[in-house]
């Protein structure tokens, strides 16, 4: 339970209750500043829901009708998803097991640099956190950046891009604790994404942005991305030194290992430089083996788009929210099979976990490397922990 006053616009308002019909890429400050979120359509695992996720910020769901009556003071009970205009009695607070010791070498899900410094001041159990995984996007969306009117600025808007996004992850990699790694997960922009941030680069109107062009697909596509990322790898190696190599790059929805292989050759990586890979099609499942035999230095699973693609249910839509399961048979058969080829290839493999879902997979799944989890959950599963020890 919480409360809090609503904030109807797209203003930042620190700690209030951001009151929207949906949620954008535009709405980042508004986003980032809120005690939680109240929006009218949207599925629970969409992109700027799981940028609230990972920043410990709830999403409740509403009829779009019934936003208008939340004005003023309000109280979110979160477990019952309802919502009581006005102050309210405190409820006492939930309790849970720790799921620590089975986590393995954890990963941590950010979205920005203070997530590091929340979960690295988690107590002794934050070096159970191996690495944290950034989405590149985010990087943009904190640094106020257009990667594509970047893009589009010619060889001096490469330049400023990579250096900023290389002085960024520069501050990140200085957060780190001895043995932590850095997981940049490249360029990944829907086209519906990409439309709301650009203002000079045209963006190609696409009926399907999920199924569209982007992740590995636009990468191999881009000269001037490939330009910015050598960019971003010199400004860390020039600042950081040997202590860049904590930074490793992740290839964003790879359909197989012919993609993956076209994707290195193209990006110009020297060939001691460790690149990893997110599983998140059945395309990819099915090619995990030969991902592995190609030389990926690691496996990410990522279950939100697997089960969007599986099932058949827009992670986004609220409307087929019932059809959309994290822990559906087929699913699951999926994760083992890629966990399951990984180990016995020898390559590390991560699988992503909602806190509701983790003693489910604990229990159905066979034991990955690590699993990753967003911020906010993962640092509940360290403080759980550290009390009981």
């Amino acid at each position: 339970m919480l409360r809090g006053t609503c904030n109807r616009t797209r203003v930042p308002r620190e700690g209030s209750i951001l009151v929207t019909p949906f949620l954008e890429a535009g709405m980042y400050d508004a986003i980032v500043a809120a005690r939680a979120v109240v929006c009218g359509s949207g599925g629970l695992t969409g992109h700027m829901q799981s940028l609230c996720r990972g920043r410990g910020i709830p999403v409740l769901r509403v009829d779009e009708a019934d936003l208008a009556d939340l004005v003023g003071e309000v109280t979110l009970y979160l477990e019952s998803a309802s919502i009581v205009v006005g102050p309210e009695e405190s409820a006492p607070p939930g309790t849970g097991r720790s799921a620590m010791d089975d986590l393995g070498s954890a990963c941590a899900v950010i979205a920005d640099l203070q997530d590091i410094t929340t979960i690295n001041s988690s107590g002794p159990d934050a070096a159970r956190v191996e690495s944290f995984f950034i989405r590149e996007e985010f990087l943009c969306l904190a640094l106020g950046l257009s990667p594509l009117d970047a893009m589009a600025g010619g060889p001096a808007g490469i330049t400023a891009y990579g250096q900023a996004i290389g002085g960024r992850l520069r501050g990140f990699v200085e957060a780190l604790l001895p043995g932590q790694r850095l997981i940049l997960r490249m360029l990944d922009l829907r086209s519906d994404h990409a439309a709301e941030v650009s203002e000079i680069a045209p963006v190609a109107v696409e009926p399907n942005p999920e199924m569209g062009l982007h992740g590995a697909r636009w990468l191999l596509r881009s000269v001037a991305y490939r330009d910015a990322l050598h960019v971003v790898l010199s400004t860390l190696r020039k600042h950081l030194g040997d202590q860049a190599d904590r930074v490793v790059l992740s290839v964003p929805f790879v359909r197989d290992e012919t993609e993956f292989v076209q994707l290195r050759a193209h990006l110009d990586l020297p060939d001691e430089a460790p690149l990893s890979a997110f599983v998140e099609t059945p395309s990819a499942v099915y090619a995990t083996p030969a991902m592995c035999a190609a030389g990926v230095s690691e496996l990410f699973v990522g279950i939100k788009d697997l089960v969007q693609f599986y099932l058949a249910a827009d992670r986004g839509n609220h409307l087929v929210a019932d059809s959309y399961s994290t822990r559906h048979p087929a699913v699951l058969d999926g994760v083992r099979r890629v966990v399951e080829c990984s180990r016995a290839a020898g390559t590390p493999v991560r699988v992503f976990s909602l806190a509701s879902d983790l003693d489910h997979y604990l229990e159905h799944l066979p034991t990955p490397d690590g699993y990753m989890m967003c911020t906010a959950e993962l640092r509940q599963l360290l403080l759980r922990h550290s009390t009981r020890t």
